[in-house]
């Protein structure tokens, strides 16, 4: 590729100062010389540096300081943050260096980015769910650390094209499964669509493709709707004097594809494929009054949804984010969601964690994302178990929907939905919650596992000889609850668990069974259990009885007797006789682009059958487990064990096919092509697909796309075209 320079430099010099230009936050003079400071080093270090993709890296550290400057909107410290967060991992120049120029504040966060990406291979944990708890574990220093993440994470999603295919499915897979939610949390709600989007566009491409052309397809009818509908609305706000933008807009795809596959119904059935916004003008006092207003006028021309009404003007989200949602039978019949906020709520819904602390005023109350940080810290400061249980945990809470309880006293708090009594006491404070004796919910005595909602009003009666139990983990779904759970009953469970060992050891040996690695791995999964320790554990404690163990072995022995005779017998199960037709189609896995095929077993927790989409999994010690894509473990299994999954597929042994692309090239002579074609189609194994050739100056270059039914077929037919007369190479893709 022959660079020219000075184009590009003219370009690197042309973003700096768009950078400047877009900027969310107002700039001073000061503020501008640390970013020109700031992006001089970063252009100095990155110096030759190149993408994938062949174009200059320092463009990559410029677009993530884009994202954060005018989508997100952060200050200039973060913008700093954002040009040089490369520098200390890929180049000369020191985190030492950044602080004597840029000063402690713009170090500190490069440093917390290249926490997150120094990681020590280690075969015994899962790396990226280790790298998400070393993510995470930053918030304790800088929440803006993780905020820039999100934007690398963004702008590395935009500019994927150039990866090979599996490293596209890791890194989407990764994005769908913690940067998305952490997005959504922290009130970064049109980066969490677009992380979306793009992440859907690698891991299910054909249903990517398919939704988009769909949307595009309806495009001009929708629009012709919104515009028919705000016309209307629009007359009728204005008869008030109100000042407003009224915007329509289409949801996302990936919103979409979850309706589908949530509700089970076509594209044609999701009915709320877009939403109308009014954005009123309003100082802050009348912001609540004119909110109602519009709601008012609104369901006087339109009958409103009552179940589809969302005030979150009275009680924001924990997000911060405020605003008013109605769902109105519109024209046509078609049922329309509106969005009514205020300029400043469409502020902090757009660019969320700044926008928050731009309007907070003096000594105000804190709320929202604030209140949620306040508490995560809590939960990563008493976190004591291994990465993924740890991810796990913290991701329940990430998307989940929020209930609106009181205390005692009447102070109105904020729950995820589906939040137990027990959850709230830990959500006080981790003391209470920790010797909580009961619990009353509207002054009637409750379960602790009692599920809350919305309009509660809670009391938690405590007693100082109170301590979690293992119990407690099944009364809560927080991972503030759960993190400060286990935190407390972790020491004394090792200690159980070395007792419940010798007495597992014990009764397995009465029951003629050896404490081996394969049984041990048979009873995790007949007794549901995560680990080994929490098996002993339940043993030593008494929660795993005699009358339990027997059953196991009596399930295990027959697993193995069911095993060995049909190894010996290899005979048809009757009760598949009705899927035998497509099991005959769909009769074996291949797995990799090799198309090897390899010892496997399916997995339980999904059960494909022939026929399904699937992937592979490389367990620990049960080989290769084969999953549903639609597995509730699949997006688990492929961020956090991105290594362990193969790409695999069913397919027909009888007719199965692999297609090829060979590559000709030599010196032209007259009548080569009729005789390669003639070569190929003589060969009854191989079928051309696709054929192309091109000659200048006596030199000739081909294309040829063949189906063949095995790769000897196709190494012997390399060999025969070899011989031709004048082909000088071959190139086999």
């Amino acid at each position: 590729m022959i660079i020219d320079s000075k184009v590009e430099n003219k370009k690197i010099a042309n973003q700096y100062k768009e950078l400047l230009r877009i900027s969310y936050q107002t700039l001073g003079d000061s503020d501008k010389k640390m970013i020109r400071l700031a992006f001089d080093m970063a252009v100095e270090a990155h110096g030759e540096q190149r993408r994938k993709s062949g174009e200059a890296y320092i463009f990559h550290p410029i677009s993530v300081a884009k994202i954060v400057a005018e989508q997100i909107g952060l200050d200039a410290t973060s913008i700093c943050a954002a040009l040089l967060h490369d520098v200390a991992e890929d180049t000369k120049l020191t985190l030492k260096d950044i602080e004597q120029l840029l000063g402690e504040n713009v170090a500190k966060i490069v440093h917390g980015l290249t926490k997150i990406s120094n990681l020590k291979k280690d075969k015994n944990i899962s790396l990226q769910a280790e790298n998400f708890r070393k993510m995470l574990l930053t918030l304790n220093d800088d929440v803006r650390v993780i905020i820039i993440k999100i934007a690398d994470r963004l702008h590395n999603m935009q500019t994927m094209d150039a990866m090979p295919e599996y490293k596209q499915i890791k890194i989407a897979s990764e994005t769908l499964y913690i940067y998305a939610p952490l997005a959504h949390r922290i009130g970064l709600y049109n980066v969490k669509n677009e992380l979306e989007d793009l992440s859907l566009k690698y891991t299910e491409p054909e249903r990517y493709q398919s939704i988009k052309e769909k949307v595009e397809e309806t495009k001009e009818l929708q629009d012709e709707y919104i515009k028919s509908f705000t016309r209307f609305l629009g007359k009728e706000l204005r008869k008030e004097s109100l000042k407003f933008e009224i915007k329509g807009r289409s949801k996302s795809i990936y919103s979409i594809h979850r309706k589908m596959l949530t509700q089970n119904i076509s594209f044609e059935k999701v009915y709320d494929k877009f939403a109308i916004r009014i954005i009123y003008k309003s100082n802050q006092s009348d912001e609540k009054f004119l909110a109602w207003k519009i709601y008012s006028i609104i369901t006087d021309n339109f009958t409103p949804n009552p179940t589809r009404l969302r005030d979150w003007i009275s009680a924001p989200k924990s997000t911060g984010y405020e605003a008013l949602h109605i769902t109105v039978m519109g024209p046509s019949n078609k049922w329309v969601e509106i969005q009514i906020r205020s300029e400043r709520m469409n502020e902090i819904a757009e660019k969320g964690y700044a926008a928050h602390y731009k309007y907070k005023q003096g000594n105000q109350k804190d709320i929202g994302i604030e209140n949620w940080l306040n508490r995560l810290r809590e939960v990563l400061e008493n976190n004591t178990g291994n990465a993924v249980d740890f991810v796990q945990d913290f991701k329940l809470n990430l998307y989940a929907d929020e209930i609106f309880v009181f205390t005692p006293k009447g102070e109105l708090k904020s729950l995820p939905q589906g939040s137990t009594a027990l959850d709230f006491a830990f959500f006080i404070h981790s003391e209470i919650g920790k010797k909580t004796r009961g619990i009353r919910v509207n002054n009637r005595l409750v379960p602790l596992s009692k599920i809350l909602k919305s309009g509660d009003q809670i009391e938690v009666i405590t007693s100082e000889n109170i301590k979690p139990t293992i119990n407690w983990l099944d009364f809560v779904v927080t991972s503030r609850a759960r993190s400060i759970i286990k935190s407390s009953i972790n020491e004394e469970k090792k200690i159980r668990a070395i007792e419940g060992k010798e007495i597992l050891r014990r009764k397995l040996k009465s029951l003629k069974l050896n404490q081996s690695e394969k049984t041990i791995s048979q009873m995790l999964e007949y007794f549901k259990f995560k680990n080994v320790q929490d098996l002993h554990y339940r043993v030593a404690i008494g929660s795993v009885d005699n009358k339990e163990l027997k059953e196991f072995a009596k399930s295990y022995q027959n697993k193995l007797l069911n095993f060995f005779k049909r190894r010996v017998k290899k005979k048809e199960d009757p009760s598949e006789k009705e899927n035998q037709k497509y099991s005959e189609r769909f009769d074996q896995i291949i797995f990799g682009k090799q198309k090897e095929k390899l010892t496997h077993s399916i997995a339980n927790c999904c059960s494909p059958i022939p026929g399904d989409p699937i992937f592979g999994f490389v367990t620990s010690n049960e080989g290769i487990k084969v999953h549903h894509k639609e597995c509730p473990n699949a997006l688990s299994l492929q961020s956090n064990f991105a290594y362990r999954v193969i790409s695999s597929k069913w397919v027909d042994s009888s007719s199965q096919e692999y297609n090829a692309t060979l590559k000709l090239s030599g010196i032209d002579r007259k009548g080569i092509v009729n005789e390669v074609t003639k070569l190929i189609s003589n060969n009854m194994s191989v079928d051309i697909s696709k054929i192309n050739f091109d000659s200048e100056d006596s030199y000739f270059t081909g294309v040829i796309h063949v189906s063949v039914p095995n790769k000897n077929v196709l190494t012997k037919l390399v060999q025969n075209l070899s011989k031709v007369n004048g082909i000088d190479e071959i190139i086999r893709e």
